[in-house]
Formats: structure tokens, C-alpha cells, sequence
């Protein structure tokens, strides 16, 4: 059964302006903003051996190697051996010490504004962890930065100051009226 059209008395639908998207209502998504250009990491993944120094400790003890880049990445808040020892930990405990580095690659990335190649920072992780170590420790080393120094003496030979928190006096100790 069919009912009829009823067209007496209605107004037509109003029609969008001219630059507006159908259907929406909404104005149209203004351009976003230009972004600056990636810059591509300093050197490749598998350029291992160009380090082998680092090569070498990546391969038999990559918790010292992500540790020097926490310390250099987290701007000394993360100690090189809490960063460390919670890489091997994660390591032994659950196999998932990859994901923790990840992490340090993809604040590396936005530090520096590297591009996100050969792949997601995660999936490089996973595949290839000692080749993603060794390659943030060469480009945290052709950026200036000598990992074996920690981030307060770096910041200390390149005359950076660095604020520590202010000292909070002891409270008074004994009975006060």
C-alpha cells in the first residue's frame, strides 16, 4: 500500500551555500596548517656496523645501550640504570622489553622530527630491536650527544645550565608554640 505524496503546505528543503559540502551542514575543514619537513634519520637500520662498538654492546647487553638513550631522550629524568634495569626486567619477565623502547623511538622521532621509516616505530621494535637501538644511539651520537657521559655532563660540555629543584629547608624539629 502506497501513500500519497503530500506536497501542500511544505516548504522544500534549503539548499547549502555554495562552497559547503552537501549533506553536512557543517562549513568545509579549513587546510591544516603546513608541517615542517621530516628529516630522515642520519643513518639507516641495518647500518649496524658503522658503530661496531655499539654493535657489539647492543647485541650482548642492549639494556645499557636503551638505558644511555633513556637518560639522553627522558633529559636526565631517567636514570641509565633504572631505564636499564627496567628493560631487562621486562625482558626476562615478559619478552616484551619492545614495547618500552618503542616508546623512546617514537619521543625521539618528535624530538628531532625524523621520519617514521622503514615502518611504525613498534613494528621496527618487534622485527629488529638491536638494529632500532643501535640506530637511535648513532643518531643521539651525530647529533653531538656522547651517551657514555649521561645528560648532565653532555649538557655541562655544551655550557647548557641545567635547574635543579630547590632545596626545601628540614622542618624545625622539637615542640614550637
Amino acid at each position: 500500500m502506497e501513500y500519497p505524496k503530500q506536497t501542500s503546505g511544505m516548504a522544500p528543503p534549503p539548499q547549502p551555500a555554495p562552497g559547503y559540502p552537501t549533506g553536512t551542514g557543517y562549513p568545509p575543514v579549513a587546510p591544516p596548517y603546513a608541517l615542517p619537513q621530516q628529516q630522515a634519520w642520519s643513518t639507516g637500520l641495518c647500518d649496524c656496523f658503522d658503530d661496531v662498538n655499539n654493535c657489539c654492546l647492543t647485541c650482548w647487553c642492549p639494556c645499557i645501550t636503551f638505558g644511555q638513550i633513556a637518560e639522553i631522550v627522558d633529559r636526565g629524568n631517567t636514570s641509565c640504570g633504572t631505564a636499564g634495569g627496567l628493560y631487562i626486567l621486562l625482558a626476562c619477565l615478559t619478552g616484551c622489553q619492545w614495547i618500552y623502547a618503542c616508546t623512546y623511538r617514537s619521543r625521539m622521532r618528535m624530538e628531532y622530527n625524523l621520519q617514521e621509516v622503514p615502518c611504525a616505530d613498534c613494528c621496527v621494535h618487534f622485527c629488529c630491536e638491536g638494529c632500532a637501538l643501535c640506530q637511535m644511539s648513532r643518531e643521539l651520537k651525530n647529533r653531538g650527544w656522547d651517551l657514555s657521559l649521561g645528560y648532565r655532563l653532555n649538557l655541562e660540555r655544551r655550557g647548557g645550565m641545567i635547574q635543579l629543584p630547590a632545596a626545601i629547608p628540614p622542618p624545625p624539629q622539637g615542640m614550637i608554640r
